[in-house]
């Protein structure tokens, strides 16, 4: 893809480095790109005015996107591209359309519109929107596009020992550590070693989200970590394992990054998500669905090799194939939300 020469003004939530690939992607296309964070600050408090009651916050909010109104109002951009959509406002998009009227404009979601009912509002300012949630595309007539691995997944060095054989690396949320406790307990019977990494940004943030997420409150602090791992600490973690278990959120259809990076880094995959059955890469013998109400694992899928995933999915699988799908041309008809299976 050339993208040599463009100028791309990109916000997003800071999410674990990805955005940070993205924009190094990009530049590697050859553009030039401008980032800011879509959130005026990542502190703890922020995060939670913002989630919780966003209108206290708005006049600092307004305050951040005007300043970078007035940052890169002087530029000519051929493309904008919004990431999350929590807290941008109307009038940002207004005044960028207005000073802009030849630039693409481009929103993708990695959350669903039941958890943030705003991105309805978004749509119309956009010229093209994708989501990765696929009963979103079907009801509000969106781009699906899954979300990717990072080639780092991809390009993992293969391990000659079995150190774990499943793993779990994730946030602390919702029903993750209730599940994720009785997947270790079926682990422990079946003689499997497990590894669990629940992860919280913080203290205060976890205790926080304990008062309006119920399931958090039984959750063992002496098993949380407040130290964000590095993708190449996960990938290592990985190398080191036979299976990587992924909870979905749930209220969410849309497939993880776990998933991509997990099948990507030739793991077998453990998932509550029973909607990766409608996605041309499943393979029951890689994929192994989980009930989220009646937890049972199948010992002999610890006891069959992964079976490798062709290099053409994998591309469709990836970063590369993301951005071409966002800056080139929608890929609807490759990943098929059309089809009344996801209905």
């Amino acid at each position: 893809m050339n993208l040599a020469g463009k100028k791309i003004l990109f916000l997003s939530a800071n999410f674990f480095g990805y955005e940070k690939a993205i924009v190094k992607k990009l530049i590697e296309y050859g553009a030039t790109v401008d980032f800011y964070n879509e959130r005026p600050s990542d502190s703890i408090i922020s995060k939670g005015i913002i989630r919780v009651k966003s209108n206290l916050y708005q006049r600092k909010i307004d305050h951040y996107y005007q300043k970078i109104s007035n940052e890169t109002g002087t530029k000519n951009y051929d493309f904008f591209l919004l990431i999350k959509g929590e807290t941008i406002p109307l009038f940002f998009l207004e005044n960028f359309r207005e000073r802009n009227p030849n630039a693409k404009m481009i929103f993708y979601s990695y959350d669903s519109v039941n958890e943030y009912p705003k991105f309805h509002q978004l749509y119309s300012y956009f010229d093209l929107n994708f989501t990765f949630e696929p009963k979103d595309a079907l009801k509000y007539n969106l781009h699906f596009r899954p979300l990717f691995f990072l080639n780092e997944y991809a390009q993992s060095e293969k391990s000659v020992q079995r150190k774990h054989d499943l793993v779990f690396i994730g946030s602390a949320h919702t029903d993750r550590y209730l599940i994720g406790q009785k997947v270790r307990e079926l682990c422990d019977e079946l003689k499997l070693r497990s590894y669990f990494y629940y992860y919280a940004p913080g203290k205060t943030t976890f205790i926080l989200k304990k008062i309006f997420d119920k399931n958090l409150q039984k959750f063992d602090r002496k098993k949380l970590s407040f130290k964000k791992l590095s993708h190449q600490e996960i990938v290592d973690i990985y190398r080191d394992s036979f299976a990587v278990l992924d909870i979905n959120k749930p209220f969410q259809n849309g497939l993880s990054m776990r998933t991509f990076e997990a099948l990507a880094s030739g793991k077998k995959l453990l998932t509550t998500n029973s909607d990766i059955k409608n996605y041309p890469f499943y393979n029951s013998e890689n994929i192994h669905i989980l009930e989220r109400n009646d937890l049972k694992i199948k010992g002999d899928f610890f006891q069959t090799p992964f079976q490798k995933i062709d290099s053409e999915m994998l591309e469709r699988m990836s970063l590369d194939s993301w951005i071409s799908c966002l800056f080139e041309k929608p890929q609807d008809d490759f990943w098929g939300v059309s089809h009344k299976k996801f209905k």
